[in-house]
């Protein structure tokens, strides 16, 4: 039975619905923009890690605007633009695959969130961005993380998705609301409800999409973990359920940050939040030491070294104007994006994500942004936190209970109430079209019904029928993905972009280590000043 506030939300979203169902509605709505980051570790034939420099034909990994490196020299990231048309989006992400496994001197992509097999973790080559000041501070902060959290952890892939919904549609919702804030303001409200919806609702990603509930035993060697692991073949763990370990307590967690409690409740607060966590100083990190004997190992003490160090499953994001950190872009203009980061590597993709996966995301980011979004107080926080432990870890569970508003509830009748919403939705995204969102829906619900359909579901009925070690079908994928991309006939005018980009990007960062003529003490210090410097541009996205 649902709750009055349950109600509430519900005949609220179904007005909105109501009203966005006309011709304008239904444009306003299709004018969504989308950009994608994915991580991919470069590795050998034989299936270990790459640590070799990053390659020179890719360009420059601190001036490129598609291809870098994000930890380590052996960690590639590649990075769209921002497009409307879903097609053109993956087409883009794929021309950057191929270009790049053509240029790797015959080296491949692990194509699944979890490392590879890792001898020594001192093998793993922290990310090099060159001499000049912007570079050695990104390098530096990378080191900082080495000493924090482990190299091992930093290694693990993952893809980003950036949305964002039509000036039209804001238009239309703004005077729909009869709000009385800015239009701007209103704008950052509303996204913030979708990140409030977003944080209640996000173990849907990980039972969905979730691609990796078995890893190299490798991973944890030299860590401590109560997850009770089962073992298949030489070096697997997996846990029967799981469908993202890569958000379990083994990846990206900082219990450092566990008590900063940033709050989604309003822009300012964020802000304020943000504030503290980047000035508040850190017993454990001090204990590391910033600078000893001469040398660097942080940019400082604190909980976060700088913004980007905030471990959150979405994040508030603007572009940033010459000399702003994240933070002063959102304070000065407000949000214009939020960015997912609760996505494993999908392995079913030479490209690390598909089609029905962006058009899910897209139905499932407007439900947030289009539902009531209530403030969460610290009892909600828990459940919050306890929904997605429990679907990380047995998401697959027959009969799984979560918690909903205090009430246990199936996880099967909330994802298919939920469905139920998204069906209305792709009505409105569908109409004129190919019915590609309602085929995205009846891909991913049988998923609910199945769990054996989810990624991760797919994952373990293979490894099990195969009795294969999970190194071994990942090394055969990455090569299966080898062959595909290195085959992919890139246009000539395509393959000419790239190269000039590279080229572009390698002289850029020359003419910034030529005109370094700052000592990198004063850089830092300036760079942590108030007000915010011109250099801080160069860094911002470290």
């Amino acid at each position: 039975m649902m709750t009055k506030l349950e109600k509430n939300i519900l005949n609220s979203f179904n007005e909105v619905i109501e009203h966005l169902s006309n011709s304008e509605g239904r444009n306003a709505l299709q004018g969504m923009q989308r950009g994608i980051e994915r991580e991919a570790l470069r590795i050998n034939g034989s299936g270990e890690l790459a640590t070799d420099r990053h390659p020179q034909a890719l360009g420059s990994a601190l001036t490129h605007s598609r291809i870098t490196t994000d930890y380590s020299e052996s960690l590639l990231e590649f990075i769209t633009p921002v497009y409307k048309d879903i097609d053109n989006l993956l087409q883009d992400l794929t021309y950057t695959h191929a270009f790049t496994v053509q240029n790797l001197d015959n080296q491949r992509l692990w194509p699944v969130s979890m490392p590879c097999y890792v001898g020594d973790v001192k093998d793993i080559p922290i990310a090099n961005y060159g001499i000049s000041n912007p570079g050695m501070m990104k390098s530096l902060y990378r080191k900082g993380l080495t000493y924090r959290y482990g190299a091992q952890m930093q290694i693990i892939s993952g893809v980003h998705f950036n949305f964002s919904v039509s000036n039209e549609l804001w238009n239309n919702l703004y005077s729909y609301s009869g709000s009385s804030l800015s239009k701007s303001d209103f704008i950052s409200e509303s996204y913030l409800g979708l990140i409030r919806n977003y944080r209640r609702m996000v173990w849907v990603l990980p039972y969905l999409f979730g691609a990796s509930p078995a890893l190299c035993s490798s991973f944890i060697k030299q860590q401590e973990t109560d997850i009770p692991f089962e073992k298949m073949g030489k070096g697997t763990l997996y846990l029967p359920y799981a469908t993202s370990l890569r958000m379990s307590d083994l990846g990206y967690t900082n219990k450092e940050q566990e008590q900063l409690n940033i709050s989604y409740d309003s822009l300012d607060k964020y802000l304020a939040g943000m504030k503290i966590a980047i000035g508040k100083s850190s017993k454990n990190f001090e204990e590391i030491g910033v600078k000893v004997d001469g040398e660097y190992r942080q940019l400082n003490a604190n909980v976060l070294q700088i913004e980007n160090e905030f471990y959150s499953p979405i994040r508030a994001k603007r572009v940033t104007e010459n000399g702003e950190k994240p933070s002063e872009a959102l304070a000065r203009a407000g949000i214009e994006y939020i960015e997912v980061r609760a996505l494993d590597v999908n392995p079913y993709s030479p490209i690390g994500i598909e089609a029905s996966q962006v058009r899910f995301l897209d139905l499932f980011l407007l439900h947030c942004l289009l539902n009531t979004a209530p403030a969460s107080d610290a009892n909600q926080e828990t459940e919050i936190s306890s929904n997605l432990s429990r679907v990380i870890l047995e998401g697959r569970k027959p009969g799984l209970e979560l918690s909903r508003n205090g009430e246990s509830i199936t996880l099967s009748a909330w994802m298919n109430q939920l469905f139920d919403d998204l069906e209305r939705l792709s009505v409105l995204l569908d109409d004129g079209s190919d019915g590609a969102y309602h085929q995205a829906l009846i891909r991913w619900r049988a998923a609910v019904d199945d769990p054996e359909r989810s990624i991760s579901g797919l994952i373990m009925k293979e490894l099990k029928s195969a009795q294969t070690d999970h190194g071994y079908w990942v090394k055969a994928l990455a090569e299966t993905y080898f062959n595909t991309l290195n085959e992919y006939p890139l246009p000539e005018s395509v393959e000419q972009q790239y190269r000039q980009a590279a080229a572009e990007s390698i002289e850029k960062q020359r003419v910034m280590e030529v005109e370094t003529n700052q000592s990198f003490d004063a850089f830092l210090a300036e760079y942590f000043a108030e007000p915010s410097s011109e250099v801080k541009t160069q860094v911002s996205n470290a």
